[in-house]
């Protein structure tokens, strides 16, 4: 989703694919294509909270290794910096820190158990750019996002985040002449998002702005409740059937709010985000067009 949000901001980079096993083993393609440039990393195994569940030991392995491979390998080139895309999820859980989370809380106790595979991994790329910082002297920074929402997402029901499941389900709900659909607790939590291309663009200011060690919390702050975010697909996908709030099911932590003051701090203007309508419009439009051939789906 970042990715193809990346090629749209920044078209003529050089965009990776399967075949070019240099970038991660570190093969001759390694050294044609990464000494003396920049690098933003946005790789990664990833999955919703089932799928970090039942293969924790293989979110950790996979991403660690692909971390510590690019990093390897951008260092032996002599890339001219690495900007690597975390997760908000390398914070601890929240017994451990107070809100809004700063960066400066990262380390202070482990993430929460549900992904800590992941989250152990994601947290390693800012110890792993800091201590080749430190050592080699190499420009690696790092850039920590809140929920991310965009076109090309993935939208399996079973391993999505919350706005790519709740899309489907409204449009396969529409299309399906369902009277109906069921989302779990009861839509009060409120939960920062930000869309994908904001992230795109973030980036490369980073890349040209901001040389530190430590990381930089980069999502828009601004909060909806998950019945805001059902009643805007709602009206943006067409439906007018019934919501049915579940309360059997947990509704999940009431707030996880982030703080982005660092990166305003930096000349970042919070006017840029897209506001969460005009994001949601767009990737609706998008999903409508593409439907079924997204991911997740087809």
């Amino acid at each position: 989703m970042v990715g193809s949000a990346m090629k749209r901001a920044l078209p003529d980079a050089l965009y990776p694919d399967r075949s070019h096993l240099g970038l991660i083993l570190g093969f001759p393609w390694r050294e044609t294509h990464l000494k003396d440039k920049s690098i933003i990393h946005l790789a990664a195994k990833v999955g919703g909270l089932q799928a970090n569940l039942n293969s924790v030991g293989d979110f950790y392995f996979e991403n660690h290794k692909l971390n510590q491979r690019l990093l390897e390998s951008a260092k032996e080139a002599g890339s001219k910096k690495v900007v690597s895309l975390l997760s908000t999820c390398v914070y601890p859980d929240a017994q451990y820190i107070t809100y809004p989370l700063t960066e400066d809380q990262l380390h202070l106790g482990p993430p929460h158990h549900s992904n800590f595979g992941y989250a152990y991994a994601k947290r390693m790329v800012d110890v792993m750019s800091r201590a080749y910082r430190q050592q080699y002297g190499c420009n690696f920074i790092t850039a920590i996002p809140n929920n991310l929402y965009g076109e090309n997402d993935n939208f399996d029901l079973e391993d999505s985040h919350v706005i790519p499941a709740l899309m489907r389900k409204i449009w396969e709900a529409k299309i399906n002449e369902n009277s109906s659909v069921e989302c779990w607790g009861d839509g009060s939590p409120l939960r920062e998002f930000t869309y994908s291309e904001d992230i795109a663009k973030i980036l490369l200011f980073l890349l040209e702005e901001y040389d530190e060690e430590h990381p930089v919390n980069i999502g828009n702050t601004e909060e909806h409740s998950i019945k805001q975010v059902v009643e805007i697909l709602c009206e943006f996908l067409e439906y007018d059937g019934k919501i049915v709030w579940d309360t059997s099911k947990p509704s999940g932590q009431f707030r996880k709010p982030s703080s982005n003051k660092k990166l305003l701090a930096l000349g970042w203007d919070k006017q840029q985000y897209t506001p969460l309508r005009i994001g949601l419009k767009k990737t609706c439009e998008w999903f409508k067009i593409a439907y079924p051939n997204v991911r997740g789906v087809n």
